[in-house]
């Protein structure tokens, strides 16, 4: 039998999706992997049967239905300030994790370097090594998780093709400054780097940040690749709507990987989705108020049960610390509390480029019920304590 590319030997399947089996198998609550447990908007819900009768059920233009892109060029120009062409700067996609892995085959070849903040989303580094590409890997310091200046621009003395920048951040939840932003894309133009972005929770901010979106930045549209999707905004991470924004020569090379990878979105669940991208501002101001309160309680809920933990600032993931469990294999800890405590996580150290065992990610875009229960399992951690070595 032939041998099986390199090219997949550097990774392993998703931890994170393996957690969400480790759940179903032991009856845990499942708040590893990032997927609400609750409906979308009802008004999409009605599109969505609508468009399940009557269409339409062919292809659609390869880099997405016109009426689509419309709606959501003009969504991304009233949030990001700047003017979007439907035609030449959209590609819409199967979610964000395909608009991140063609921006990326579409601007690097085989040993370019590009830059990755760590902690960083699994995805990220599976995306370069599919890509050719060698990654950078630049730490973001705990508490706070924010980068040395420093050290940043030491990596871009290497001469990066690109900066991959998850903001705001899984799994951190950090929430990058304009300050932290306009000096990175000082060092973009010094340097003449593409910046990808991944905006997936560009709504869910918690007062008093706010996000910032990358392109808006003077002078960086030209340079940056703006990936998001609709699945965190919208709660239909199933429906894989996902999209690209980008310049235009940078946008034709997306859509040529993108052909060639998926050919395109489902055509039905684009036509729904028109009605979502025209939400009013209540919807968005209202989706961050509802995250916040989620956040308030899960927090507390920690805080009972004992955990420390880092504040996110946005996005729907909280970094906790078991250090004080003695657990040196994370992932040990996390089948561990699937199993006797009846709540999943995800252990810290996937994220992390330098060994790290001290972490493990807990995600609360749940309902209240969900997350009742799961607060009244975890004081469960005040009687039950692993026996985990390294």
């Amino acid at each position: 039998m032939p041998r099986i590319s390199n090219r997949t030997k550097p990774f392993s399947e998703s931890v994170i999706r393996y957690m969400t089996r480790v759940a179903q198998q032991t009856g845990a609550i499942n708040l590893s992997q990032g997927f609400p447990d609750f409906d979308p908007p009802s008004e999409l819900l009605t599109a969505l049967e609508k468009a399940a009768i009557n269409g339409p059920h062919q292809y659609a233009i390869t880099w997405g239905a016109r009426n689509f892109r419309e709606a959501l060029a003009k969504k991304l120009q009233y949030f990001m300030g700047i003017p979007i062409d439907p035609d030449e700067h959209i590609t819409v996609t199967c979610g964000s994790t395909e608009a991140m892995m063609a921006s990326m085959m579409a601007v690097t070849d085989p040993g370019d370097k590009v830059i990755v903040f760590s902690p960083f989303y699994e995805n990220y580094t599976a995306d370069t090594i599919l890509s050719g590409a060698d990654p950078i890997f630049v730490k973001l310091h705990a508490p706070e998780f924010s980068f040395d200046p420093r050290e940043l621009r030491q990596a871009f003395e290497h001469r990066p093709k690109a900066l991959i920048l998850c903001n705001p951040g899984n799994p951190t939840g950090k929430v990058f400054s304009r300050e932290e932003l306009l000096y990175i894309a000082d060092l973009a133009e010094r340097y003449d780097t593409f910046i990808i972005t991944d905006e997936v929770y560009e709504h869910i901010v918690y007062h008093p940040h706010r996000h910032c979106y990358f392109a808006s930045l003077p002078g960086m549209f030209e340079r940056t690749i703006s990936c998001s999707s609709l699945s965190k905004t919208y709660s239909i991470t199933g429906w894989r709507l996902g999209y690209v924004a980008a310049p235009r020569e940078v946008s034709d090379a997306i859509r040529k990987v993108h052909d060639f990878l998926t050919v395109g979105a489902a055509a039905p669940l684009q036509q729904a989705a028109v009605t979502a991208l025209s939400f009013p501002d209540s919807y968005y101001t209202g989706l961050a108020e509802t995250y916040a309160a989620k956040r308030a309680y899960f927090l507390s809920a920690l805080d009972a049960a004992g955990l420390s933990y880092t504040t996110p600032q946005g996005a729907y993931y909280v970094m906790v610390d078991i250090s004080s469990y003695g657990a040196g294999n994370d992932t040990v800890f996390c089948e561990w509390l699937a199993r006797e405590i009846g709540v999943a996580a995800v252990p810290g150290s996937i994220f992390f480029r330098e060994p790290q065992h001290r972490y493990i990610r807990f995600h609360f875009a749940k309902r209240e019920d969900t997350l009742r229960e799961a607060a009244e399992r975890l004081l469960l951690l005040k009687t039950k304590s692993p026996n985990i070595k390294p």
